[in-house]
């Protein structure tokens, strides 16, 4: 995946974080057995997808055609130079 940039952009980036916290909190809470902060980070982590989503559509996320299961495999770069 390294080679196709997967994830690589700000609005994978930014749904990872604050999926990220919303488990850090989620987690803490749930040691503290407190079920309302649990249920409160897991809200976060759907959050996170909702944001995501959000700056994908506003083009903040990698276009499709940039994608290399969508190109053709003679039309794209090698991932790699050799030489």
């Amino acid at each position: 995946m390294a080679g196709s940039s997967h994830g690589h952009t700000p609005a994978a980036w930014t749904g990872v974080i604050i999926a990220f916290i919303g488990f850090c909190v989620a987690g803490a809470f749930m040691v503290m057995d407190q079920p309302v902060g649990f249920w409160g980070g897991m809200g976060i982590v759907l959050l996170g997808g909702v944001v995501g989503a959000i700056m994908r559509a506003m083009g903040m996320g990698q276009p499709k055609s940039d994608h290399p299961v969508h190109q053709v495999t003679g039309d794209r770069a090698p991932a790699h130079a050799e030489g």
